[in-house]
């Protein structure tokens, strides 16, 4: 079974709610998915007065645990987590560190000898920088992984979407099929859009998620039920083969 990167057209298009509602969607077939999202920037304390890093979690990061919903290593999920929230590369600088391709691996490859399949959270968008020579872009090429693309759908979408296709197959990876997540229901021609995605994009459409929430791209938990009504938008037999 494969493992997948899951990537979007922009930042807050709902690349976490996406891969959270995957994992919903693929539990339902028997799949023992895990997310990571390797690099993180942005932190709230999780205990009241928590002063310590360790006691600092990325709300995207806290949110995929919490679908997860077992006990697992956060250090395994997010090996860099970056107090910020501004571009990895620049909260990387602030802090005196630097972004490290193997120590990613070595993360992924533990989840992956425990699970069926690791979805792979970038942050950003698809060529977000991590350093002066490598981007987010690197993630995939380098753990050789698949790719889902979450099309953010708003005014402009089709120019985003189509530009971050172009760059993934540019990088020889594999677009394994991308999720149309409503950020405006009141985009014009929502339909249409969806329809001329559908026919430019070369990989399956494995749903289109209607606006569930206030805001799609971060639910509150998965109580209040939002990954479960997203992922019966889904098809995931494409990535299962």
């Amino acid at each position: 079974m494969r493992h997948f990167f899951i990537t979007g057209t922009d930042t807050g298009v709902g690349k976490t709610f996406v891969t959270g509602t995957l994992m919903v969607a693929l539990r339902t077939r028997g799949v023992n998915v895990v997310p990571m999202k390797p690099v993180a920037a942005g932190v709230d304390p999780i205990a009241a007065g928590a002063q310590s890093t360790a006691a600092q979690m990325n709300d995207d990061v806290a949110e995929l645990l919490n679908v997860y919903g077992r006990n697992i290593d956060p250090g395994l999920v997010n090996p860099y987590c970056f107090s910020e929230a501004i571009a990895p590369h620049l909260a990387a600088q602030h802090e005196n560190r630097a972004i490290d391709l193997n120590t990613i691996s070595d993360a992924f490859r533990s989840l992956a000898d425990t699970h069926d399949m690791v979805l792979v959270e970038g942050a950003g968008g698809f060529l977000v920088p991590l350093s002066e020579t490598e981007s987010m872009a690197d993630i995939p090429v380098h753990l050789k992984l698949a790719v889902i693309l979450v099309v953010g759908m708003r005014l402009g979408c089709l120019n985003h979407a189509l530009l971050t296709v172009e760059a993934i197959h540019k990088r020889g990876l594999k677009l394994a099929g991308w999720v149309a997540n409503t950020i405006d229901p009141n985009m014009s021609c929502f339909v249409e859009n969806v329809a001329t995605l559908k026919k430019l994009i070369p990989a399956p459409c494995l749903g289109v998620i209607p606006q569930l929430q206030p805001n799609p791209a971060r639910p509150v938990s998965l109580l209040n039920t939002g990954f479960i009504k997203a992922a019966s938008f889904l098809q995931v037999d494409a990535i299962l083969g």
